[in-house]
């Protein structure tokens, strides 16, 4: 059998449907699984195989791997016998391949931004509109030098200042005003400069795709649907449909294999409690699962079986500003960096106000300095490489006020809790209880700017950097709060 070398490209194309982190990933493991084979016998063409094969040449300036040929010397009893040369032929075996990616290392340490802009347009639906506001906006960020990978959502509602001179609006008009206006680069480096100049972060390129690349890539790719566990009762009657009318849509709780246009409606409803916010952690969830499918053996046999479809049907259903050998590069730096180094966060109510515009719209108004720390905590946190007396001195020049609260029903929680921080040599203040009770996960919360006191109590409680969160509740008026929940128990008895 003989897989073609752009196979590796398409692999990246058809996850680009998800999210770029999940299309590199998805490369990656097509690439792992191409160098697998070909040490099983499985000859793998390279790039200048396919090259040669298009009618329209991509870039010859790239390097392209060579296919060395292994040849098998008849001895002198075999030289006039063409049984014995076939057998010896058979015996050596298919020709070895080279790995056709050998040249495409991601040799810059600097961090890469990849804002990621999903528009709701589907090729063959009459739609008036010509000009698209983005359904959904993410931004990656790969760091070569820590290979670390963060993954950031920012909703749709947040009001911010446009840089095309203007009214302010929500963030998801970006893509259309630009487009719109004719800015330069498009709507895409409108969206960019946008999140650029509100959230402070550097963007240094886009991929913006429609939903026809996210049914094609799950259908092609995972004819049998993709495992979610769903952890609420979903109802949406009010569902847009692929016609921009709308259908009713409903998930039951528990682990269920959804098709590509279930997936899509997972990913996209709002029917819930926290509305766009549970939306992005749903999408972030449904990323993972689908990059889980892509890199299975199953997964990576339809890749293998379906490329040519994923090239011709996804080829005008994405834009993007990096160059071919850029994906490839990222992909073998992104094969490197495990999942435990990949970090999420979502600007969610914790880091915005809810509220109505000028214009009486009702929207989402960001609070800076807590989507400051967010982005830090996602992309770069301070004190990854930081030992815990370094945090704790850092935490003692802050002098800040911790108290501790119970959100269970477990009476005397908080005082419990106290005496075991007090163990550890950590001062705390006052102890009390939340206003609602909700038993979730013990978190920190930062009412003001103590991140050292903040990050310290992480680190002694053994709790990861999400725990951590920006005071909007009003429990204390400044300092740092241990928001004691269902598993303070367990990390008491742990520690």
């Amino acid at each position: 059998m003989r897989i073609p070398g752009w196979l590796f490209i398409v692999g990246v194309l058809a996850a680009i449907g998800v999210t770029a982190l999940c299309s590199v990933a998805s490369f990656a493991g097509a690439r792992q699984v191409a160098l697998d084979a070909g040490a099983a016998g499985i000859e793998v063409a390279s790039f200048a195989d396919y090259f040669r094969s298009q009618p329209t040449p991509l870039p010859t300036d790239l390097p392209l791997a060579v296919e060395p040929t292994v040849a098998v010397e008849p001895t002198s009893e075999t030289a006039n016998n063409s049984s014995a040369t076939e057998e010896a032929s058979a015996l050596a075996g298919p020709t070895p391949t080279l790995d056709p990616l050998a040249d495409y290392q991601w040799d810059d340490p600097r961090q890469v931004r990849i804002l990621l802009l999903a528009i709701d347009q589907r090729t063959g639906v009459v739609d008036d509109e010509k000009y698209f506001r983005t359904d959904t906006m993410m931004v990656v960020n790969i760091d070569p030098v820590r290979e670390t990978i963060g993954i950031l959502s920012i909703p749709r509602d947040l009001w911010v200042d446009i840089p095309d001179g203007g009214p302010a609006a929500r963030i998801n008009t970006a893509n259309a005003r630009g487009d719109s206006n004719g800015y330069p680069g498009g709507g895409p480096a409108l969206a960019m400069e946008t999140v650029q100049n509100n959230l402070g972060l550097r963007v240094d390129h886009f991929l913006l795709v429609n939903f026809d690349v996210f049914i094609t890539a799950a259908n092609l790719l995972a004819p049998n649907g993709v495992e979610i566990c769903v952890s609420e009762v979903i109802d949406d009657p009010d569902y847009p449909d692929a016609g921009y009318g709308t259908i009713h849509v409903h998930f039951d709780p528990g682990c269920q294999r959804l098709d590509a246009e279930k997936l899509l409606q997972y990913a996209r409803t709002r029917a819930t409690q926290g509305a766009d916010f549970d939306r992005a952690r749903r999408q972030q969830e449904v990323l993972t699962a689908m990059k889980e499918e892509l890199t299975s053996l199953e997964g990576i046999g339809n890749l293998i079986a379906q490329a040519p479809s994923l090239w011709d049907e996804l080829s005008d259903s994405f834009k993007t500003d990096l160059a071919l050998d850029e994906i490839i590069s990222l992909g073998t730096l992104v094969q490197r960096i495990p999942r435990e180094s990949i970090r999420s966060g979502v600007i969610d109510n914790l880091y915005v106000t809810f509220g109505t515009s000028a214009t009486g719209e009702q929207v989402l108004f960001p609070n800076y300095n807590a989507i400051r720390g967010l982005v830090q905590q996602v992309f770069s946190p301070p004190d990854a490489d930081m030992t815990q007396a370094e945090l704790r001195t850092r935490a003692q020049a802050e002098n800040t006020t911790i108290a501790v609260f119970n959100n269970t029903e477990v009476a005397g929680l908080a005082g419990q809790t106290r005496d075991w921080l007090v163990g550890k040599g950590i001062s705390v203040d006052t102890v009390g209880n939340t206003a609602e009770i909700t038993s979730s996960q013990t978190v920190i919360r930062d009412y003001g700017s103590h991140v050292w006191t903040a990050r310290y109590l992480a680190s002694v409680m053994g709790l990861p950097s999400d725990r951590i969160q920006p005071g909007a509740d009003g429990l204390i008026a400044d300092g740092v709060a241990v928001i004691a929940g269902s598993d303070m128990q367990s990390l008491i008895a742990g520690g």
